[in-house]
């Protein structure tokens, strides 16, 4: 019995890490980054998110509730699960280390933004390209987002090919080699979105 709950969970946590998380990592990417485009451009695609009908619930049962269990659960898999070098070999025995790791900084790093972006905006300040900008004024901070962005995406990127494969997706050699570089495109190109958009603010 605990182990079925075990492999459900596992399976919830992998499936919600893609769907709608994933999704949600890359929306959020591609909106920020039309901040390339100019102060008013991203002023203006913040404020359609920010109001979007039936936001709260919206973000609510699509983004926090997941992310909670999907951060929660991830701490558990993060501190207990055991390297096993004989089995994935020692690319994916690091990549597997890897995720683990990322997966600890995104989540500081994700507590950090929603407190600086989303509880302030509750508190009546508007989340806007100058708050961006104030924020990484500080290079300490600027920093801080480029390695939690990054981290953030490595996390999605190396997941969705333990997705494919715990899924039964990928699951022969070839299909699994295959599914490995088309990730770390996906992980170059979320990048390069990502660390132009900081760029643009500062």
């Amino acid at each position: 019995m605990a182990s079925n709950r075990e492999f459900f969970n596992r399976r919830l946590h992998s499936l919600l890490g893609v769907i709608p998380i994933g999704i949600f990592l890359m929306q959020h990417l591609v909106v920020n980054h039309y901040a390339t485009v100019g102060v008013e451009s991203f002023n203006k695609a913040a404020n359609f998110m920010g109001n979007l009908p039936f936001r709260y619930v919206l973000e609510t049962v699509i983004i926090y509730l997941p992310l909670l269990f999907h951060a929660i659960y991830g701490l558990y898999i993060a501190f207990t699960a055991k390297n096993n070098t004989s089995r994935f070999g020692f690319f994916r025995n690091w990549m597997f280390l890897l995720q683990r790791i990322t997966g600890v900084i995104t989540l500081i790093f994700i507590a950090w933004h929603i407190w600086e972006t989303r509880v302030a905006s509750a508190f009546g300040h508007e989340v806007n390209f100058q708050m961006m900008q104030d924020i990484l004024s500080s290079p300490f901070m600027f920093g801080f987002y480029i390695v939690g962005i990054i981290s953030a995406i490595f996390h999605f990127a190396n997941g969705l090919w333990s997705f494919l494969v715990s899924w039964g997706i990928t699951v022969s050699p070839r299909s699994q080699v295959i599914t490995t570089y088309v990730t770390i495109v996906i992980f170059l190109a979320l990048s390069y979105i990502g660390i132009s958009t900081l760029l643009a603010f500062v």
